[in-house]
């Protein structure tokens, strides 16, 4: 195995160990991965931008401040990579997955990036998206479809696709992600990486013109990464409050001491399918194998009923008065700060997104003051659970087959498990669950209470243990 080979499978928290010993260099890091790149990116098309030149120039400097004896971060020297989608960084292209921005380049860099850059990662490129991050699968009329490493058959999943296939695939070895009903977990399920939505409000967004359109649905920030600690790692780096948004809060956590908690005493409940999801057996049947890493740790598991009181079909209507209408906010606020009105450039922009932005005009206060009764009671019923119990475990997704360029128009929100998370605002992580029979990657959620990210670190972490995922990169 060559050296570059090595280096893009250790894990973010190893690799900044080695180059903090000396044993290997940050130039050594960064061209290893900027190498995979080179090597796999054609065909799982993840990468939007590549930062080439200005990461070797930072991973030079970093170098450099070793060789002075400065004081380094946790995260020195490691490559980090962007989702195209909020995430800024000043001076690089950020499309937003769409040709209009195709051009557009950061004038200022986002809170997030700014916090991790300090912990001293290396920023590497920017990650495909779809179009305004609208959609469950990434594939947008810049770049093209994700795939996933496992299966390049399959779609890497979206919104932050492009981030979990370059993770999975050694192009870099942190990477960021943002949430708005399934966009960190369906991907981390579809590429067999780790990812976890923070409680709402503990990691910042400082984004503008707006800071006003994340809490109807609850769209938050998060890390990626291929093993737990990494993600913990990036999450004491990344949270807390910031003044720039007024969502953020002051609550503090201890994500790297969370990963020695024992789950001894842990109680799980498990939901198959959340009452009413259309799980397939594949999935159940990884899924229903994976419980047993939570017995051998120690915890207990006891298969539950959410009873929430709806129907599919009424979490649907709920979840489209607030997602559609969180999508003709995008558009409007296009329209006021870019004086860009998506609908009178048709032949560039999506359909699906044109449609949505369609169908969020149907809906106005009164839709979302309905709405809101629906997602009450999914909400309590889901504190009704984690009352009794630590966690709620569900799969990620209700199928673990869907094509590179499959159009899920009619199923798209059949397929995840995760955006009713997006209104309560709890954590909930995304786990690797293991391989189907057709080799397909399933993913396992963990839900926790809100402000309770530890008890889900610790429970993920416990999961690893158990059933190691970095075969899943090999």
């Amino acid at each position: 195995m060559s050296l570059e080979t090595a280096l893009t499978r250790l894990s973010a928290s190893e690799l900044a160990n080695r180059i903090r010993t000396g044993d290997v260099t940050a130039s050594d890091a960064v061209e290893a991965h900027l190498e995979q790149i080179e090597r796999l990116d054609d065909e799982l098309n993840a990468f939007v931008t590549v930062c080439a030149d200005d990461a070797r120039e930072a991973a030079a400097e970093a170098d450099r401040a070793l060789e002075r004896g400065d004081h380094v971060g946790p995260l020195h020297g490691v490559p980090l990579a962007l989702k195209d989608l909020g995430a800024l960084k000043e001076g690089v292209r950020h499309t937003s997955g769409s040709p209009l921005f195709s051009e557009n380049v950061a004038s200022e860099t986002s809170a997030i990036v700014e916090r991790l850059e300090n912990a001293g990662a290396i920023v590497i490129g920017t990650t495909n998206t779809p179009e305004f991050g609208h959609k469950g699968t990434t594939d947008n009329g810049l770049i093209g479809p994700t795939a996933s490493p496992i299966d390049t058959d399959l779609n890497a999943g979206g919104s932050s696709g492009g981030s979990a296939a370059a993770l999975a695939a050694g192009m870099t070895s942190l990477a960021t992600g943002s949430d708005a009903g399934g966009s960190l977990r369906i991907p981390a399920a579809a590429c067999g990486v780790y990812a976890i939505k923070p409680t709402f409000g503990l990691v910042p967004d400082d984004g503008r013109p707006t800071a006003f359109g994340r809490k109807t649905q609850h769209v938050t920030k998060g890390p990626m990464a291929r093993t737990v600690e990494d993600a913990a790692l990036m999450l004491e780096a990344m949270a807390g409050s910031h003044p720039a948004d007024p969502s953020s809060v002051p609550v503090d956590i201890d994500p790297l001491g969370a990963l020695e908690d024992s789950i001894d005493d842990c109680r799980i409940a498990y939901s198959p399918d959340l009452d009413v999801f259309p799980v397939t057996e594949e999935v159940r049947a990884v899924v229903e194998d994976a419980l047993g890493a939570f017995e051998a740790a120690g915890a207990t598991v006891e298969e539950i009923t959410v009873d929430h009181g709806s129907t599919l079909e009424e979490l649907q209507e709920a979840t489209m008065a607030t997602y559609m209408t969180s999508i003709l906010e995008t558009a409007t606020v296009l329209e006021e700060a870019h004086g860009i009105d998506v609908r009178e450039h048709p032949d560039e922009v999506s359909d699906s997104f044109l449609a949505m932005v369609h169908i969020g005009e149907k809906y106005g206060p009164t839709e979302l003051a309905r709405s809101g009764i629906v997602r009450t009671e999914f909400y309590d019923a889901v504190q009704d659970v984690l009352a009794e119990y630590d966690v709620l475990l569900t799969p990620t997704l209700s199928r673990a087959d869907v094509g590179l360029r499959e159009d899920l128009a009619s199923s798209a929100w059949e397929w995840p498990l995760t955006w009713p998370f997006n209104w309560t605002g709890h954590p909930v992580a995304a786990a690797p669950a293991g391989l189907s029979a057709d080799s397909h990657p399933v993913g396992l959620q963990l839900a926790g209470g809100r402000f309770e990210d530890e008890t889900v670190l610790a429970a993920s972490r416990a999961l690893e243990r158990e059933r190691p995922w970095d075969h899943l990169y090999e």
